[in-house]
């Protein structure tokens, strides 16, 4: 984990957040690289779970609601963690994470811990210019409720039939007692996920599909080892209060097992809750038999965090001579990295710079001409970029440059002209 957060903030993945002011606890800031990566992943999934699909569609929402949906959710009731506090140092904890009759684990004291107190993990905010009671208002701790609050007005606009799925991806916010490692758990974080509508007869068969959807994007669009992925089933007193099943996608972190995705059946819960609390039908109307109902759900959630976490962890290489990020190809930040061979040869650099140009209108490229090329190779190695072109003087007679391949370091002199198809055919390759 040292290695990774160290390469991160070195090479611009992910910044410590207010580092000039000396930080704030577990918020992290993505940096140049760091954003092309989590956009990369974004893009894909969207792409591939929403644009690919006839039966999903999707929604962007607000992050703060109406109160009264998290009345309904059933949130601001149960959405909660055991406190506990060190009554030596007040250092406050999650008492299912800690040994309670271990010493404090800041200040060393023994049995000095409370006992457990239920803490609400919903954020609270204001709207208005008055802080009272009416204008309390929350950030949002998932996004799941605006699919399901928008359920009937995205089934009137755009008329799908069940099975069917609304798609969000968005920030959410808890305030979690013991966030950590790195951005693995943090107070606010990016959620991927959709609702998945169906008949009640239906779930079983739905849920087993999603599961293997799921496998499928971790190992073939992130590249995750399928040896280091988990699926638990959830205990039912471990399980959220919306959920009739739960299975979890545990991942091998350094740290430990610990949760990756998650996917649940939370039955009609949610409709029957925001149809009894809002007063509006939310049923669904069969086209062909005229029979209404409210659907069931199938949810699978990916954190988009953890995704990037874990395909970090899984790209990450050293040996002897370099660090490499073996990042699938669609993931990395830039494609391809072109150099000069000698920064003080205009005319290399003015060859170079067309190539540049040209690339980078259909793909992200980067541009290099510092150090020696031996230096710039592993530099571009180290952020993952799947190939560098480089210029040189016999470029400038047979418009030809050297294309150099990140995993194997094979080199390969190609034309000029046909830089574009390579690229794209090499890139294409590889998800």
């Amino acid at each position: 984990m040292q290695k990774i957060i160290s390469l991160a903030k070195r090479r611009g993945f992910v910044f410590p957040g207010s580092e000039i002011y000396g930080g704030l606890a577990n918020s992290w800031d993505y940096g140049p690289l760091g954003v092309e990566l989590k956009n990369n992943i974004k893009q894909l999934w969207w792409k591939r779970f929403v644009q690919s699909r006839d039966d999903v569609v999707g929604i962007d929402a607000s992050l703060i609601m109406n109160p009264k949906v998290w009345t309904a959710s059933g949130h601001l009731a149960t959405f909660s963690d055991p406190l506990i506090e060190c009554k030596k140092c007040h250092e406050r904890f999650r008492a299912d994470n800690i040994d309670l009759d271990a010493p404090c684990l800041k200040c060393g004291a023994k049995k000095q811990f409370t006992e457990p107190k239920q803490f609400n993990l919903m954020l609270k905010t204001f709207l208005g210019p008055a802080e009272d009671q009416a204008n309390v208002a929350y950030l949002r701790p998932e996004i799941a409720q605006a699919m399901f609050v928008n359920f009937k007005q995205v089934l009137d606009t755009s008329r799908k039939k069940i099975p069917f799925g609304i798609a969000s991806q968005g920030r959410a916010f808890r305030n979690e007692i013991t966030p950590g490692n790195f951005i693995f758990r943090t107070r606010e974080f990016d959620l991927m996920e959709f609702e998945y509508f169906v008949e009640e007869k239906q779930w079983e068969k739905t849920f087993e599909y999603w599961q293997k959807e799921m496998r499928e994007w971790m190992i073939n669009d992130l590249g995750i080892n399928p040896k280091k992925i988990h699926e638990v089933e959830v205990a039912k007193e471990d399980r959220a209060h919306y959920s009739k099943r739960t299975v979890d996608f545990e991942y091998d972190y350094p740290f430990g097992k610990k949760e990756l995705y998650g996917l649940a059946y939370r039955t009609d819960f949610d409709l029957k809750n925001h149809e009894k609390a809002s007063g509006q039908d939310l049923k669904y109307r069969d086209p062909e038999t005229g029979e209404e109902f409210l659907p069931h759900v199938i949810e699978p959630t990916f954190g988009l965090d953890r995704s990037v976490l874990v395909t970090l962890l899984e790209a990450y290489h050293e040996d002897e001579k370099r660090v490499v990020l073996k990042l699938p190809f669609k993931l990395a930040p830039y494609k391809a990295a072109v150099f000069p061979l000698l920064a003080n040869k205009p005319e290399l650099v003015k060859l170079a710079r067309e190539i540049y140009d040209n690339l980078r209108k259909n793909i992200m490229v980067a541009w290099d001409s510092r150090g020696n090329i031996g230096k710039r190779y592993y530099s571009q190695d180290e952020i993952g970029t799947p190939y560098c072109v480089t210029v040189d003087f016999d470029s400038l007679e047979d418009k030809s440059v050297t294309l150099r391949d990140r995993d194997g370091m094979k080199q390969e002199r190609v034309k000029i002209d046909e830089l574009p198809r390579l690229l794209n055919e090499g890139l294409n390759k590889n998800v």
